[in-house]
């Protein structure tokens, strides 16, 4: 959990193989935090490390994760291990290994999205060990269905399929909108993997799912019916149909309210203009790709640059173009900023 540079090089490869310890296993083994006496903790200390999870994933739907993740990773270090080691009840203990969980997780998401993808999976397996020192399923189950997501962007479906069934098989909540979070995640999966019959059963059991949810959304968990028309999309383009993936994007955009991020609007935003210039639509890729553009200075997401970095090869088959020509040069001079 050291967030000093020196800990982050060399933590950028994603690895297939990484043990995920079951649940069973991170209740037993949790590493015991030498206590401190000298502090002792309350209700107060673990209510401020789920208020700050919150406050730091909100920036870094904003402004992405190279922005955040080092300030989730000091408080992390400078506050949150001082309260793990200090003294506390029993009930405060729990509930601060769950809270510390979440925040671990969100960390890793942040790792994520700076494509620190090995870093990513140290946070997410520590993540794991909390919740179960916290005997909180939920954010296994949260963590895991992380993990499935991470290795699904990677184009690793095996491995996605592995994590997203590990997760639905330890979800305690049957709520409407639980099943959808996982089934969404478990579609994606599936199609990525080959598997278009379960892919297709999962992604029905999603809409179900989010037509019967009535519980609000929250930043960890929530599912709602724009995140199940970009699950549609992506299963849609996992499985060959790229004009339908653009038109479920579209539905997306359609659908999103102010508790989307300002990231997935840009990364999202990208894809349709990939896979608009995959099915000869060059006009429009342009234009997506340059609406992008108009806000990619303010973000700082290892995802969308590498997005952004795609776009001067992605047109150069198409440089007589004007339109393409002048996306190219533009993202060409917003990539040396």
């Amino acid at each position: 959990m050291d967030p000093s540079r020196r800990r982050i090089l060399g933590a950028g490869l994603f690895s297939v193989a990484v043990t995920i310890p079951g649940w069973q296993d991170v209740v037993d083994r949790m590493e015991a935090f030498t206590e401190n006496p000298h502090q002792r903790i309350g209700h107060a200390e673990v209510e401020a490390v789920s208020a700050m999870t919150d406050r730091l994933s909100d920036l870094d739907d904003e402004f992405g994760g190279r922005h955040t993740r080092p300030m989730a990773a000091a408080f992390l270090v400078n506050t949150v291990v001082p309260y793990l080691r200090a003294s506390s009840s029993e009930g405060t203990k729990k509930s601060l290994l769950s809270a510390s969980a979440f925040l671990c997780y969100a960390i890793g998401w942040m790792a994520v999205d700076e494509t620190s993808h090995g870093l990513a999976q140290q946070y997410y397996v520590k993540a794991l060990e909390l919740a179960g020192g916290g005997t909180d399923h939920l954010a296994y189950c949260h963590v895991l269905r992380g993990m499935s997501v991470q290795a699904a962007g990677l184009g690793h479906g095996v491995a996605a399929v592995r994590l997203a069934d590990a997760a639905a098989a330890v979800t305690p909540d049957s709520s409407p909108r639980m099943r959808a979070f996982i089934a969404g995640q478990q579609a994606h999966a599936y199609a990525l993997a080959g598997e278009k019959h379960n892919a297709l059963t999962s992604l029905r059991v999603a809409e179900r799912a989010v037509n019967q949810a009535e519980s609000p959304l929250g930043n960890f968990g929530g599912f709602s019916s724009a995140t199940l028309a970009y699950a549609t999309a992506e299963v849609r383009h996992a499985l060959g149909d790229t004009e339908g993936s653009i038109e479920s994007l579209h539905d997306h955009f359609r659908l999103r309210d102010s508790t989307d991020s300002q990231r997935s609007k840009l990364r999202f935003t990208s894809m349709i203009a990939e896979r608009s210039l995959q099915v000869g639509h060059l006009e429009a890729a342009c234009a997506a790709w340059n609406s992008v553009l108009d806000e990619y200075p303010a973000m700082h997401s290892g995802r969308v640059d590498q997005q952004v970095a795609r776009i001067p090869r992605l047109l150069g088959p198409h440089r007589s173009n004007a339109a393409a020509r002048y996306t190219a040069e533009r993202s060409r001079a917003l990539l040396t900023r």
